[in-house]
């Protein structure tokens, strides 16, 4: 088992913010245009997708 380079660690950093439940304050300040996060996932069924 290798070690995570920089470059990895930023893109899974990255994908694991996207993945973050969207504040109540946003779909509130928005009229409910924004309802939900596209990006979700969960995280025991589908795998971070990462272009090695």
């Amino acid at each position: 088992m290798g070690k995570k380079t920089q470059d990895k660690k930023r893109r899974l950093g990255k994908k694991f913010k996207q993945a973050r439940r969207m504040p109540l304050l946003v779909t509130l300040r928005t009229h409910r245009k924004l309802q939900f996060n596209r990006f979700s996932r969960n995280w025991r069924k589908q795998k971070i997708k990462l272009d090695d």
